[in-house]
């Protein structure tokens, strides 16, 4: 199933603050909608920000009024500001912008000629995210044993990507596969993503998984109960990888336990040009912390941190899978010096 979809002129979307309990879809129909959802995490992974991205360049696009090529490249620009503005960190979001700018740019003719491309190459994206995804898995299924147990953090199915998933991916390609595997996944606190999405996906796939707190990971690793760790990444740069705050910490204890640690993702998600150094940490609302849903777990006033992503040095990757094939640590660093 598509997490995200475009019918003439319409955005439609499941509103994940909602899931597990209720399946609600909703309709954007501006690039202002599609913003505040963003910010909002109605919609969030990184595949799936950079896809709901272009499809709001394209509403703007749609539903323009203007007749010069000039007045629509301005609404554009504009539109694609409001974009970047939403999460700071997953580059995928930049990447989905400055394509749609420069298939534009390269657009000749007048304003419907513009208008068509731009939703095209939106919709073009969204079918690419697919096939993308499905490669990760075929990729990634090969290091994927039968028998295996494996912990993910956060969400990496689905719902971040416009239908079948990164790290989950490789999970989804090895069950299909026929391999008997099982899942440990984080809680992922504070916005739960992985009790609440990364459960949800499996259970409604018949994969075997066990919701463990994040505080729980060192155990079963010291424990025995996981033998590899896959996660997905909202910016990969050349030194670090950048995803899910606690995925340092996850990646840290596997190097301690002797666990294989990968990171599935595309390579819209590479930016081999920056350094971990020049990444801008979101940092979001202190009332995901302090509470659950509407309920108040701590003292009204309390000093809050709430980064939504960490950083996790190359050193500790064992390997990165995307729809190119699998990049060990090892070569990884030969590319970069080279």
């Amino acid at each position: 199933m598509r997490t995200i979809e475009w019918k003439d002129g319409v955005v439609y979307t499941i509103d994940q603050t909602v899931l597990p309990k209720k399946e609600v879809w909703i309709e954007l129909k501006t690039c202002e909608q599609v913003a505040q959802a963003l910010k909002e995490m109605k919609i969030r992974g990184a595949p799936l920000i950079g896809v709901a991205a272009a499809f709001g360049l394209a509403l703007s696009a749609y539903h323009s009024k203007v007749l010069k090529r000039e007045d629509f490249m301005h609404e554009l620009e504009t539109a694609a500001e409001t974009m970047r503005n939403t999460r700071p960190t997953a580059v995928n979001l930049f990447w989905a912008v400055d394509r749609i700018l420069k298939k534009t740019r390269e657009t000749r003719g007048g304003v419907e000629s513009l208008k068509e491309a731009v939703v095209a190459e939106a919709l073009r994206m969204a079918d690419e995210d697919v096939e993308v995804n499905r490669r990760i898995g075929k990729h990634g299924s090969k290091i994927i044993n039968d028998g295996d147990v494996i912990l993910t953090h956060c969400n990496a199915g689905s719902l971040a990507t416009v239908e079948y998933g990164t790290a989950l991916a490789v999970v989804r390609a090895a069950w299909e596969e026929g391999k008997r595997i099982k899942v440990f996944a984080d809680e992922t606190r504070p916005f739960l993503q992985g009790a609440r999405l990364t459960v949800f996906e499996l259970m409604r796939d018949n994969i075997p998984v066990t919701l463990i707190t994040d505080n729980m990971a060192g155990y079963v690793m010291s424990k025995g109960l996981v033998n590899k760790v896959i996660v997905g990444a909202d910016r990969i740069v050349r030194d670090a990888v950048i995803n899910k705050i606690g995925t340092y910490s996850v990646a840290v204890l596997a190097h301690e336990n002797n666990i294989p640690f990968y990171v599935a993702a595309p390579t819209s998600t590479f930016n081999f040009i920056q350094s971990a150094r020049d990444v801008v940490i979101e940092e979001r609302n202190p009332e995901e912390v302090t509470r659950i849903g509407t309920e108040t777990i701590a003292p009204e006033g309390v000093k809050v941190m709430n980064p939504a992503f960490d950083i996790t040095p190359m050193r500790y990757v064992t390997a990165i899978i995307s729809e190119e094939g699998i990049i060990t640590g090892r070569e990884l660093k030969k590319r970069l010096k080279g």
